[in-house]
């Protein structure tokens, strides 16, 4: 699979709320650590600026055909 697959997928918790899009990745040692994930507009708070954040690759359940279910704490 690549990136550009990757990144046309939304990113859904196990609970289904949706959490955006895939931007960018994090590598180290030659293996995807986190995700760059852009919050959707629903999550975005009138309180922060911030309209990214990471996902570790070990929180991801299932990528499917059109969507990627992540575990989040």
């Amino acid at each position: 699979m690549r990136l550009s697959d990757l990144q046309t997928k939304n990113i859904i918790t196990t609970d289904g709320k949706l959490i955006g899009n895939i931007i960018d990745v994090i590598i180290e040692n030659g293996n995807i650590k986190y995700l760059i994930v852009e919050k959707s507009k629903f999550l975005i708070s009138i309180f922060t600026s911030k309209n990214e954040f990471e996902i570790e690759w070990n929180q991801i359940k299932t990528i499917g055909d059109d969507v990627i279910i992540v575990e989040c704490q």
